[in-house]
């Protein structure tokens, strides 16, 4: 969406580093940023005006929480196919502002395919994005995306999704593809025929990527859809399950979660292929005594081996922020993180058995004989009919698990008796089992900062 002319360079902080030498070659340096970055976005911001650059700065963090940064000489927010013209025509007069915002909702059958030729290493990625739609149709009470993206989800055209997937296929990317909807099934109709040109273009190339996404519950409906997602050759999805915890669900608005049984729903999609990667909260005011068993139970039960789990956290302009403002409960602006332990609110539960149940859930999902139990539950369920391409990546990536997990780890039991019982009873689930048991490392280790990081925060209290 930059001038043709202009020259470009990226870097992605998440894979590469940011130097000197980077920030010297430019006129102007733009910085896009989530809330959880904000820390290191502010420093990308001093180091850039230590050098004297022209600072442009947009995306979630600073359209939410402009106010929060120092040193930025102009804020193009929103949506940037509203706002970025406006600014890109005010560089040509010369006549510059400080802040571009508008509440239009745009037209997203309009977005060009993005410039990926600035992508310098694609293999350093697990997974390349794409975007489908924007918006949600739901209403969740903490969720900043309808205040963002607004609640009537908008499509983009399947011959758009086509061309992006080429242009992937063009770079020589052959892996996941993320498809990074705030809900992807928000309009079912639409995406049912957009997964229809989908999979005819995956057909042709030979189903060169593996795709996953982020959806609602309600996906276990739809039968149909799923039967098209599988044969669009999607292999997991994200869904914001949040709570086994009726009450809590309805306090949250999060309605749909409450209309069908959560532990059958997540087993059907299982069965039509598709991993389920779960996101849960707790901190509700709703919340029992014993939400944080009721949390292990539901996860060890339906076999959702990436579980993501954090505290209730307040985001700014959400229904949520404005319901605690009036309450007088906020404490601070939120971290953009809801798994770093801090709360940003008086609870209703007491703080400290809040924040010490949190930890007792992870300390169990994630402890070696549950993550493993949790795998072999999900296994159970899981029919899976991926169509993947083995490359050297995988090789490599099975023998680096050999190496760390099935010598050197404390876990390597575990590890070879679910590998030599996947590979006799549930072959075509081994790269899959491979995968989950790498990221078992990760989690864990996330699971131990979370710990230190609050035995830190006890200690500086103290």
């Amino acid at each position: 969406m930059l001038p043709y002319e202009w020259e470009k360079k990226l870097v992605d902080m998440n894979v590469a580093t940011l130097t000197d030498k980077d920030i010297l070659w430019a006129d102007m340096v733009f910085i896009s940023a989530m809330l959880a970055q904000r820390i290191s976005a502010q420093d990308v911001i001093d180091r850039s005006r230590a050098f004297g650059k022209k600072i442009v700065a947009g995306g979630p963090a600073f359209t939410t929480q402009k106010d929060a940064f120092s040193g930025v000489d102009h804020f193009v927010l929103d949506e940037a196919e509203v706002t970025l013209p406006l600014f890109l025509e005010d560089v040509q007069k010369g006549t510059l502002r400080r802040v571009y915002t508008s509440d239009e909702k745009p037209d997203v059958t309009h977005v060009p395919v993005p410039l990926w030729s600035l992508l310098a290493e694609p293999k350093k990625y697990g997974a390349l994005s794409i975007q489908y739609s924007r918006g949600c149709p739901f209403n969740c009470e903490f969720c900043d995306i309808i205040i963002m993206n607004g609640r009537r989800p908008r499509m983009k055209l399947s011959a758009q999704i086509v061309a992006e997937l080429d242009a992937l296929y063009k770079i020589g990317w052959r892996d996941s593809i993320f498809i990074v909807d705030d809900n992807f099934i928000g309009n079912k109709r639409e995406v049912k025929n957009m997964l229809v040109a989908v999979i005819a273009w995956q057909k042709k190339m030979k189903y060169p990527f593996k795709l996953f996404t982020e959806a609602s519950i309600d996906l276990a409906r739809d039968k149909e859809l799923m039967d098209l997602m599988r044969l669009a050759n999607f292999y997991k999805v994200f869904i914001g399950i949040e709570t086994p915890n009726m009450t809590s669900l309805e306090e949250c608005q999060k309605v749909q979660n409450t209309k069908d049984n959560l532990v059958e729903s997540v087993r059907t999609i299982q069965e039509h292929g598709m991993q389920v990667m779960g996101g849960f909260i707790v901190g509700f005011d709703n919340d029992p005594e014993d939400i944080f068993e009721m949390q292990t139970r539901f996860i060890q039960e339906t076999g959702i081996v990436t579980a993501m789990v954090g505290l209730l956290t307040a985001l700014p302009g959400t229904q949520l922020w404005h319901r605690l403002e009036a309450e007088n409960r906020l404490l601070h602006v939120s971290s953009g993180e809801n798994t770093d332990g801090t709360l940003n609110f008086m609870p209703r539960m007491d703080r400290e058995k809040l924040l010490t149940g949190y930890q007792q859930i992870l300390d169990s999902i994630y402890s070696p004989k549950n993550y493993y139990l949790r795998i072999e539950q999900f296994l159970a369920y899981y029919r899976p009919t991926v169509r993947s391409r083995y490359s050297f990546k995988n090789v490599l990536a099975l023998f680096k698990s050999i190496f760390r997990i099935g010598i050197r780890s404390k876990q390597r039991m575990l590890y070879w008796k679910l590998l030599l019982k996947t590979f006799f009873t549930h072959i075509r689930a081994f790269p899959t089992v491979v995968e989950l048991a790498i990221y078992g490392l990760h989690f864990a280790e996330i699971t131990e900062k979370i710990r230190l990081e609050r035995l830190e925060r006890q200690q500086q209290i103290a």
